[in-house]
């Protein structure tokens, strides 16, 4: 274990979450095991690949996590959809949670604690319910979309909701846990939840090999620094010879990851009341910035940024054309890859794979703006609204 700021190193504890020295945040560095194969490896899922996620866990808390779509688009064969909507709780979140909920359990802890925009609090109640953990969760109050909501609700978290935005929430957590040794925080400075999270990437690897390109949706960054980190360790295990361009999509108004990297700052402007459709990458000041400036930069990839329009239009898009469904944020990634082909970032040419990070149904007011013909009419009069259609068409 490292710390990014202070350069600090340790060996690994599975207490250990922040930099004992400096408080900054840490990274988990694996080695593959010399017998680590893919034809080797049995089940599915996150914990298909145990042998590379750091940590030792006599308890596993599972919902049967990841092992999710990766659908082929039917208008460019180069480019690929990762479909996190398809675990558990609806979210990628799912996969680090796995492996954060397992920690905390074989640690003896009892009570966990999350900052979230939404997807972090479903994922962290449904887990700690299967757990049996007492779980507080931190949210900006009217800020989380109904669909979470209610998912914490439903497995019963109590609910703590902080006037502001999520970062106040974030650094109210982050407090907690270095006042109350008792309280496990779930959020992604916890390096622990990374290494489920880095888990896409040896799905993708296994399923269609390296790609030119990953494009992911940014909020607190967390995310595509973990499936780069993937990616590095099993280029540096020689299973594979590349890592794939991560090229970072933000909300234009919750961007400052993607300005950095245009302005070529070694430290984003951040933002302090971030705005956008896209709830879920509604954060001004992302824990994780460093981690993803790295995966970025090394990679030699990028970061853009998308309009709350250019997201809407391709949540329409994307479940009309293609027949998938996610919520704003994770259309970030369709805008994005639209975005990076119009500005010559990539070409038609590149195999890219676009992470949808979240179910369609975890927002449904935005599926509801997406607008539909509706119409009220005697059921004796569908037949001539069909043909009518139909003449009008030919």
């Amino acid at each position: 274990m490292r710390c990014i700021d202070c350069g600090f190193e340790t060996e690994l504890d599975q207490k250990t979450i922040t930099c004992p020295r400096c408080g900054g945040i840490l990274e988990i560095s694996v080695k593959l095991p010399s017998t680590f194969s893919f034809s080797r490896l049995r089940g599915r899922g996150v914990w298909r690949y145990s042998e590379a996620i750091a940590g030792n866990y006599k308890t596993v808390v599972s919902i049967n996590e990841g092992g999710t779509p990766l659908i082929r688009s039917k208008t460019n064969e180069n480019v690929y959809y990762k479909f996190e909507g398809a675990n558990p709780t609806g979210s990628f979140k799912d996969r680090g949670m796995t492996v954060a909920i397992s920690s905390a359990v074989n640690e003896g802890y009892k009570i966990v604690v999350a900052a979230s925009t939404g997807n972090t609090a479903a994922s962290a109640a449904a887990y700690s319910a299967r757990a049996g953990l007492k779980i507080y969760l931190v949210l900006p109050k009217d800020k989380v979309a109904v669909g979470k909501l209610a998912q914490s609700i439903l497995y019963g978290a109590t609910i703590l909701e902080v006037e502001g935005s999520f970062d106040v929430g974030m650094k109210a957590v982050m407090k907690l846990y270095r006042e109350m040794g008792i309280v496990y925080p779930l959020n992604s400075f916890n390096p622990w939840r990374l290494e489920g999270q880095k888990t896409i990437a040896y799905e993708i690897t296994e399923e269609i090999g390296v790609p030119d390109a990953v494009v992911v949706p940014v909020g607190n960054a967390g995310n595509i620094y973990a499936i780069w980190k993937g990616f590095t360790e099993l280029r540096n295990a020689g299973l594979i010879d590349k890592v794939p361009r991560m090229i970072g999509v933000q909300a234009e108004g919750a961007s400052p990851i993607a300005r950095a990297i245009a302005q070529n700052l070694n430290t984003p402007e951040f933002t302090e009341n971030p705005e956008t459709i896209a709830t879920a990458i509604r954060i001004g000041k992302p824990v994780n910035w460093k981690k993803a400036l790295r995966a970025i930069r090394e990679s030699q990839g990028t970061a853009i940024y998308v309009s709350d329009s250019e997201i809407v239009d391709a949540q329409r898009d994307l479940a009309r054309i293609e027949g998938v469904g996610a919520e704003p944020a994770s259309v970030a990634s369709f805008a994005g890859h639209r975005k990076a082909l119009k500005e010559g970032i990539l070409s038609n040419s590149d195999k890219a794979v676009l992470i949808l990070t979240g179910h369609a149904l975890k927002d449904p007011d935005s599926m509801v703006r997406s607008g539909s013909r509706r119409i009220t009419t005697n059921p004796d009069y569908l037949e001539k609204i069909i043909l009518g259609d139909l003449n009008a068409n030919s």
